[in-house]
């Protein structure tokens, strides 16, 4: 089959590119998979297709992040290339962070539904489980109750769709129940891969705690700090805070703002962006991940990397994380998401106690092999599979 996959790509530093790169990776190995039409973002440098089957992609860079140009190019690219099926790896600020272009950047799966086109959309986030205003999205309660309203007939037009994919069960529930609806399914998120075999033990020298992401919002590095400097005033070469990433689109500045804040403290280290090629080292030097969370917009990427690369997590004690940890069995040790005392007193617990880490990682390493990206894609392929089936057989039934 031929497939369309509208999404973020590397070089971009856009939200979701890393993970539209592995999806991409790990489709075009399949044999079901004749040609993938990558629909991307345009980027300067040229789009990274460093895996095998490369040959089978097509890109086209169509799409400028908060253009309201992007529903006409994108609609159509696909028109011009007419895949089989077309998947979106979305989330409510995937097209930009400006509200218009935003808003019809997600109105385009419903056009291609309008066509005759199958379409399938991920959604890494649902408006109804986002806290507006601590990711930014509002500034005002007057704000917030505007965008749920349109964020509500936002979700209405994804579900034109003819599948919607969450990663958690209970944003099935939500969205089915609201919407009385039977579209909606869950498909786990999909750990990417290590290239080389994990190893358990910390790195020699000051042991690094990682910090990653897009913060900003509700992804705050204050209580990381903090906590890192607490820990360093009794055991000073112990450890050191390596922050890897960049602004959240909603918070521009805030990493600058940061660094000008803690200019005079010793032991953090600003990694700034890091390339696909460079995650798997950024992890695997690290001795712990830490996830400075207030909330979540979905499942994390961060906790799957982690698991990906065998590493113990801190991780907030925070209901999504709760249900990652019920639902797909990564482990972490909790703390309160508010207090830096808390967030160091779990860093060095996993710290201190090398049996209890090495079991919390392994625990994560085998959790993110059994759910990998490889099964995950597998499962696309099963649904894409079922909508095509029932397409002919609705086509069967009226023509006779």
């Amino acid at each position: 089959m031929k497939i369309a996959i509208v999404t973020a790509y590397p070089p971009s530093k856009s939200t979701l590119n890393e993970y539209g790169y592995h999806l991409v990776k790990k489709f075009v190995q399949k044999d079901e998979v004749s040609e993938l039409v990558l629909i991307t973002d345009k980027t300067d440098k040229p789009k990274q297709l460093d895996f095998n089957n490369s040959h089978k992609v097509t890109v086209d860079q169509c799409w400028k992040f908060n253009s309201c140009l992007t529903v006409f190019m994108i609609v159509k690219a696909i028109l011009k290339s007419k895949p089989d099926v077309v998947l979106f790896n979305l989330q409510f600020l995937k097209f930009g962070n400006k509200k218009i272009p935003a808003a019809l950047g997600l109105l385009i799966p419903m056009i291609l539904k309008m066509f005759g086109y199958n379409t399938v959309v991920l959604l890494h986030n649902i408006i109804e489980q986002v806290n507006l205003i601590k990711t930014g999205f509002a500034s005002s309660e007057l704000e917030k109750k505007i965008i749920r309203f349109f964020g509500t007939i936002l979700t209405k037009c994804l579900l034109k769709a003819d599948v919607v994919v969450v990663s958690l069960n209970k944003y099935v529930d939500v969205l089915n129940t609201k919407y009385k609806t039977n579209n909606v399914i869950s498909i786990p998120y999909g750990a990417f891969e290590a290239s080389h075999k994990v190893n358990f033990d910390l790195p020699l020298g000051p042991k690094k705690i990682l910090a990653f992401g897009k913060f900003g919002t509700y992804k705050k590095l204050d209580v990381a700090i903090e906590a890192i400097k607490l820990i360093r005033q009794n055991n000073t070469d112990l450890v050191e805070l390596v922050i890897a990433g960049t602004d959240s689109p909603n918070a521009p500045g805030y990493m600058e703002s940061i660094k000008e804040k803690y200019s005079d403290h010793e032991g953090i280290t600003f990694m700034g962006y890091v390339k696909e090629n460079d995650v798997e080292k950024v992890f695997s030097d690290c001795a712990v991940v830490a996830l400075p969370y207030t909330c979540t917009t979905g499942s994390s990427g961060v906790l799957h990397l982690a698991g990906t690369y065998g590493k113990a997590v801190a991780m907030p004690n925070i209901a999504d994380f709760d249900q990652l940890s019920d639902e797909e069995g990564y482990k972490g040790e909790f703390f309160n998401p508010e207090s830096s005392n808390s967030l160091a007193k779990a860093i060095k617990v996993l710290l201190f106690n090398d049996e209890y880490r090495v079991r919390l990682a392994r625990a994560n390493y085998y959790t993110a092999r059994n759910l990998s990206m490889d099964k995950t894609v597998d499962m696309y392929l099963d649904k894409i599979k079922e909508i095509q089936t029932n397409k002919i057989k609705k086509l069967v039934v009226s023509n006779v």
